[in-house]
């Protein structure tokens, strides 16, 4: 989603907005802008790009004054343009915001202002933000009264931060996360922690359907209805504020890499709320298990492995879906609801149907400070450090860690799993990527890429294509082996190249028996496996390991293969099109 940002202090504004929103740009990358007040006036400036881009055309960081708002949008009402791109003016010039969400009743309130004589530059939803300000400042001339009255009018989820002529910031939020962070003489306005870590750790998360107003060395926050609001500072992990590349090309790249650690690290700090998840589900009447994307293939991994180990059926529930069918959820249940970030507007939407149907939730979540975590009844972190690459790659193997690591506490250990050693096999993954490069270069010029796996290999199938997808933008499709032959087979000729998911386990003949029906129609055959065979072409050598362990190891190939096959295709693989990490709008 996009990033907002705004900042009151001693110090010159826009340097620091751009600073932050360059930390924060995996949010949302497709334009950018910054406006300051100096002097009793805002000056603005905004373009299409990137951070960086866009600040060696016109320069953001040199506009004047010490207090400003910044943003880096993900188009969603309206195309890619100048006129679309944050900062919004209102009318008069006398007001500008930044904006995250959904406006739902835009159209309405558009129309509404419109008629009464105010006119508009942009597509979007957010400039109808300025101009119900503008209107009710000059009615009322108090930040107050004229951020309820705009705040009672507009509906949807959103979070916005509103500067004002005369100095004055202020910010709303409603379902969208929106962090204060009160540093020695300034405040900082930011949709993530990344905006302001390396100024202050000390951070407010501001509640829902509650606003700021920010003065010299004041704040003031209120909640929807005017009357003052509890708050309460909290101190952020510095270990949030490390998201630098270092030696690598990417972070997409360094994350990758950094999994041979993090799998150690999953779940390390909350091994407690591990027992009581189990627990939990041991004497639950139904278990849900949901995510978005990637976390919705772990949800997949998990019924697998929840049946499978410990004879616990557990049904995965894509999040965005679960609003059409909210009775599906049975009363008095378990909801497993996973998410990096914990700001995802659909798992957040599901967890709320399941906490209306009095169910208990367990989330598994990287960011410990996030909505998700406000939400549960118990709290796992996946505790893998900031993933600042849009496609999760580490996020992934993390949860699937934990959710191997509550097996564990539920058939009391009969699963063993010596995670230290499964470390080091995954090293030896990570060491010898020159195999995958030569792969990737193959792979330049074709279309379509089809991902075959049976059995507990098939969501790992779906997460490969989705990684494909994600990073090189090339078509690729997920397939389950034993569907082949109804309907995927016709698709398979010279055209196209197969990546076989094919690990030394139950599945392993079946699944070889259909690389060869595949071979035999010209496609070319990628083969994983720990078994070299004669049907592949390419053969990615996995390294023999517990079976048990096999879901775990085999995307990290694969997360390589689409990492350097965007390199080939001189596609960004820390930003892909269209993209956003934290997906914060339904």
């Amino acid at each position: 989603m996009c990033s907002i940002i705004g900042y009151f202090g001693k110090e010159f504004a826009a340097p620091i907005i751009v600073k932050g929103l360059k930390r924060m740009e995996y949010r949302g990358y497709d334009s950018v802008g910054v406006a300051t007040e100096s002097n009793n006036q805002i000056e603005l400036k905004k373009g299409i790009g990137k951070v960086n881009e866009v600040n060696l055309k016109i320069q953001l960081d040199s506009l004047p004054g010490k207090i400003g708002i910044g943003h880096t949008r993900w188009a969603t009402h309206g195309k890619v343009t100048e006129f679309n791109a944050h900062p919004h003016s209102s009318n008069s010039g006398k007001i500008a915001i930044v904006h995250n969400g959904i406006i739902e009743n835009f159209e309405e309130l558009k129309k509404q202002l419109e008629d009464e004589g105010y006119n508009f530059k942009s597509e979007t939803d957010s400039e109808i933000i300025a101009n119900l300000l503008q209107k009710h400042y000059e009615k009322t001339g108090d930040v107050k009264e004229t951020i309820l009255k705009t705040v009672s009018e507009i509906k949807g989820h959103y979070a916005f931060v509103a500067m004002f002529e005369n100095g004055q910031l202020a910010a709303a939020r409603f379902h969208e996360p929106l962090i204060i962070g009160v540093g020695q003489d300034d405040f900082f306005l930011s949709s993530d922690v990344l905006g302001f870590i390396e100024y202050t750790d000390d951070a407010i998360y501001l509640e829902n359907g509650n606003f700021v107003i920010l003065e010299e060395n004041k704040f003031q926050i209120v909640d929807f209805q005017g009357e003052h609001a509890k708050y309460g500072i909290t101190k952020v992990s510095k270990e949030f504020g490390d998201a630098y590349k270092g030696d690598y090309a990417h972070f997409t790249l360094k994350e990758i890499f950094e999994q041979h650690e993090t799998i150690l690290k999953a779940g390390k700090k909350t091994e407690k709320a591990i027992e009581k998840a189990a627990d939990l589900i041991k004497h639950a009447k139904n278990i849900y298990v949901t995510g978005s994307g990637t976390s919705y293939n772990s949800a997949l991994i998990a019924k697998q492995i929840f049946s499978k180990y410990a004879k616990i059926k557990a049904e995965p529930i894509m999040s965005s879906e679960l609003q059409f069918s909210p009775e599906s959820i049975e009363e008095n249940s378990i909801v497993i609801a996973l998410s990096q970030s914990g700001e995802s507007a659909d798992v957040l939407e599901a967890v709320k149907i399941g906490k209306q149907t009095n169910c208990k939730i367990i989330a598994i979540v990287n960011l410990m400070t996030s909505s998700l975590v406000r939400e549960a009844d118990i709290v796992i972190g996946m505790n893998c450090g900031p993933e600042i690459g849009v496609a999760a790659t580490k996020s992934f193997t993390s949860q699937l860690v934990i959710l191997y690591k509550i097996i564990q506490k539920l058939t009391d250990n009969k699963i063993t799993i010596n995670f230290e050693k499964f470390a080091e096999s995954i090293l030896k993954i990570l060491e010898n990527p020159e195999k995958i490069k030569t792969i990737a270069k193959e792979m330049k010029n074709i279309s379509d890429i089809y991902v075959l796996g049976r059995g507990i290999n098939y969501p790992i199938a779906k997460e490969a294509a989705l990684k494909l997808k994600e990073l090189t933008y090339i078509h690729a499709e997920g397939i389950p082996g034993g569907e082949l032959k109804h309907g995927p087979l016709a698709l398979m000729d010279s055209n196209v190249f197969v990546i076989i998911i094919n690990p030394n386990d139950s599945t392993y003949s079946d699944t070889l028996t259909s690389a060869r029906e595949i071979k035999a129609r010209g496609a070319k055959i990628i083969g994983v496996s720990d078994i070299e065979s004669d049907v592949y072409d390419y053969w990615i050598e996995m390294p023999k390991i517990d079976q048990v362990l096999y879901p775990i190891s085999e995307i990290i190939p694969i997360q390589f293969l689409s990492y350097y096959a965007a390199l080939e295709k001189d596609t960004d693989p820390d930003y892909p099109r269209n993209l956003a990490k934290s997906v914060t709008v339904k």
